[in-house]
Formats: structure tokens, C-alpha cells, sequence
């Protein structure tokens, strides 16, 4: 018989309607059961197997503490592709619809003068469809902000000699990239044809162009979960260019596979849903362990802690030193201030976000000193996801030879729990009028639909 953990609030993935839900333990495997009125009862699993669910995020939830570390800005809604999991559901780029740079220049002014220095990324649709780009970047920079990123699927990149320069002189810090796996089967899949030397070499144009990059691979189990080992050497093998590898397990939301209805997600209670076994989910525990099994224990569970901002079960992080010839091991981290089973944090719960967009900074940027590849102490500690900077820290950090590994489950119309919800730090910039006050909403709220694609907030 199933335990419950405790209530929370969901939404119906028929109708998007707020419903009562709860948190079911049974043994290894966690599960969020909500029921509508209308259209019945579902059950997502949304932890599966160790570490355990109370190890990783304590026996309470933490207070509701929304604050902006990343903020979203979509540039356009076109895009030169048409992946069959795009979450955005893009067409095909046309610049008609497109805001103009100087409307987004003053949006971007708005948010500095709200939020305080927040990293900017700036997304779609595709974003190097604009040829004003560079404009947009310079007046991310103009506005104050320090870390400007790119979310790309790299075709331009990759096509375009000197495009990674232009980009980087205008301000941008980081290049986080679409990159799903080491097959072109796997883009077939999920990005409808082959890409992968497309992708290979839109890596090369940022490591000439002195741009740090994320990768940021869609994982589908069945399809590129066996690939997350070869991921991990990958990014190794690009110390200084490569500054993370960021796992997101795929939702279903936006644009799906085999047509606009969403694939299961959910074990249904009555007709309305379809079965989740039928589109499985790859949960975060279920990553970690992928992730140390692929590695042969060079990556481990252990290393990894939840992020220090968002809720704990949104994330999770390392840092790794790479060794000569890409050995990783691993940057002891101190106990992060978010965790609840963790020690009581020397860091007050307020200061997480800054904290938080201080160290995303520093790690996912490009460093001009670069490191002569000189090891660190063995064991050597540092700063955990709050991100304090100890000498030793910085020393690492302008070294240049940190590789972040990370993951991030986004949430969909059968796992909306609306307790992480209330501790997002992913906030999209909106028009005003579109949303709350100020123009942010929550990544998962901004971008979900319901079962028959309709989305919470109209586009």
C-alpha cells in the first residue's frame, strides 16, 4: 500500500484546472496522484529508486521563495528547424511576428531595473534567425547584465564563418547548445534529420571564437539515455570551451511526437488518459545513476547535490576538475544551503539566488586566463552551489578546467507540483499583460499545455 508523503496542488492535464494531489511512496518509487472532477484521477512517477526520495529532499518542503536566477528572454518565436519535441512548438522562422530589438532592449532595461543583475538567456523559436542578434546581446550587456547566454540549436553557428565572433564582441557569454547526443540517429529522432556534424562543428566555431559552451542534450529514454557516458567524455575532451554538461529529461509539453496530442505521460485512472508507461519518463535519480553506471563510477551519485535555489527536486550539480586526457574527479563541494538534510547553511536562505547567479556565471563563462592544465590538490574543496568564492575557488574557476555536469526536469501537465512551482528560479520575461506583474512566470507555467495542446497561456 502506497504512503502518502504529503498533499499538494496540481493542475488537469485535460482542462489545466488547479486540482488537490498528493506524494505516493511506494518503496523505491514516488509518484504525483491528482484527481479532477471531470476528467478523472492520474498517477506520474516523478522519483524512481536511490538515492532514496527522503535522503535527497529532506522529510519537509521548503517555503515558498520564487526568485528570478535565470531570466528568459524569447527573441522570436521562428526557427529554421521543426523538432518533434520542441517545446516551444516554433514554425518556421519569419520575421514578421518578431518583437523589435528596440522593444526587447527596453524590456531588458525594465528587468534590470526590477530584478538586479539575473542571467539572461536569450531563447525562442531560434534566435540567430535574427540577423539583429548581435544588436540584442549588446543591449543585454547595455543594460547591465554580465552573463548574456544563447540558447541555440547551432546551425548558424556551425554555417557561418566569424558568426561566433560577432556574438562574443557584443557581449555574449556563453553559448548553451542544443546537443543530444553522438548519433545521427538520435537527431533523426528528436530533431527530424541528422545533425551531428552540424553540432560538432558549431562547437569548433566557439572554441575559435573563445566562447564557453553548455551542452545540453533532450533525453528520451529508449532513445539517447544510453549515450549520457559518451556525453560525459565528450565534454571532457573540450576542457576550457566545454563548461558543462546540462541533462534535461525530456516533458511533454509543446510540439510531440506522433501529432498534437500528448503522448502518455500519466497512468490513467479513466479514458481520458493515456498511459505513461507508453512515453516513459527518466527521473532524476534514474540520470544519476545512468550517469555513474556509463562512467564506470567516474562520475558518482554522491557527488552530486540539488541546486541552492530552486526547489531539490528540480536539479541537480557537480563540478568535476578534468585531468590530462579528460579524467575527471570530482570538486568536493561544501554542504549546499538548500538541502534540508544538510547541516544548517552558513548562508542565509535570501542570498541563494545571487549566490546562485554568481556561480552560474563564473562556471558557464569563457575565462581569458586561461589554466597551463596544473592539477589542484587531490579532494580539493570549494564552494557548493551557493557559490562562495575561498581562494581556492577562484583559483579553479580561472584555471579553466572545471567541467559543470548538471540536470534539470522540467515539469508538464502530469507532474505540475505546484510546491516546486513556488520555488522556481527559471523565469520567462513576458509582456506584462500576458502574465503576473513585472512580466516573469515560471518556465514550466509559461510553457504548458494540456493534453490536447492547449497552452496555459495563449501565445
Amino acid at each position: 500500500m502506497s504512503e502518502i508523503i504529503r498533499p499538494t496542488v496540481s493542475v488537469c492535464p485535460v482542462c489545466l484546472a488547479p486540482v488537490p494531489a498528493r506524494l505516493l511512496a511506494d518503496g523505491d518509487l514516488v509518484t504525483l496522484a491528482g484527481q479532477c472532477p471531470m476528467h478523472g484521477a492520474w498517477e506520474t512517477p516523478v522519483w524512481v529508486g536511490p538515492p532514496s526520495f527522503h535522503s535527497w529532499c529532506g522529510d519537509d518542503p521548503l517555503p515558498a521563495a520564487r526568485q528570478t536566477c535565470t531570466a528568459v528572454l524569447e527573441v522570436t518565436r521562428g526557427c529554421d528547424l521543426g523538432c518533434p519535441v520542441c517545446f516551444a512548438v516554433s514554425p518556421a522562422a519569419g520575421r514578421s511576428a518578431d518583437p523589435p530589438a528596440a522593444q526587447l532592449a527596453r524590456r531588458l532595461e525594465e528587468l534590470f531595473a526590477a530584478e538586479g543583475e539575473v542571467n539572461i538567456q536569450l531563447s525562442g523559436g531560434e534566435p540567430t534567425t535574427r540577423d539583429d542578434l548581435p544588436e540584442i546581446v549588446a543591449a543585454a550587456a547595455s543594460a547591465g547584465f554580465t552573463f548574456v547566454q544563447l540558447n541555440t540549436n547551432g546551425l548558424r553557428l556551425a554555417a557561418e564563418e566569424g558568426y561566433a565572433e560577432v556574438l562574443r564582441a557584443a557581449g555574449l557569454s556563453s553559448v548553451f547548445l542544443q546537443f543530444d547526443g553522438l548519433t545521427d540517429e538520435t537527431y533523426r529522432i528528436l530533431r527530424g534529420r541528422p545533425l551531428l556534424a552540424q553540432k560538432m562543428r558549431a562547437v569548433e566555431r566557439c572554441a575559435q571564437a573563445g566562447l564557453a559552451v553548455v551542452l545540453v542534450p533532450t533525453i528520451m529514454p529508449g532513445v539517447n539515455d544510453g549515450e549520457l557516458g559518451a556525453l560525459v567524455r565528450f565534454a571532457a575532451a573540450w576542457p576550457g570551451v566545454v563548461r558543462g554538461l546540462h541533462l534535461q529529461p525530456i516533458s511533454y509539453f509543446g510540439r510531440y511526437p506522433g501529432g498534437a496530442a500528448a503522448p502518455a505521460g500519466a497512468r490513467a485512472g479513466g479514458a481520458d488518459f493515456p498511459r505513461w508507461d507508453t512515453h516513459p519518463r527518466a527521473t532524476l535519480p534514474e540520470l544519476l545513476r545512468a550517469l555513474e553506471e556509463q562512467t564506470g563510477g567516474e562520475v558518482r551519485t554522491e557527488h552530486f547535490s540539488p541546486s541552492c535555489c530552486e526547489h531539490v527536486r528540480c536539479s541537480f550539480r557537480a563540478r568535476y576538475w578534468v585531468r590530462d586526457g579528460g579524467v575527471l574527479e570530482p570538486v568536493r563541494a561544501a554542504s549546499c544551503c538548500c538541502t534540508p538534510s544538510k547541516p544548517a547553511p552558513a548562508v542565509p536562505p535570501a542570498e541563494a539566488p545571487r549566490r546562485a547567479v554568481a556561480a552560474t556565471s563564473r562556471q558557464w563563462s569563457h575565462k581569458d586566463r586561461g589554466g597551463d592544465g596544473a592539477a589542484a590538490p587531490a579532494g580539493s574543496q570549494t564552494s557548493g552551489c551557493c557559490g562562495s568564492t575561498d581562494d581556492l575557488s577562484r583559483f579553479l574557476d580561472e584555471a579553466d578546467r572545471i567541467l559543470a555536469i548538471s540536470g534539470m526536469l522540467f515539469q508538464d501537465a502530469w507532474s505540475i507540483d505546484m510546491e516546486r512551482i513556488d520555488r522556481c528560479c527559471v523565469q520567462v520575461v513576458t509582456d506584462p499583460c500576458q502574465s503576473a506583474p513585472g512580466g516573469l512566470v515560471p518556465f514550466c507555467l509559461w510553457n504548458l499545455t494540456s493534453a490536447s495542446g492547449e497552452w496555459l497561456y495563449p501565445r
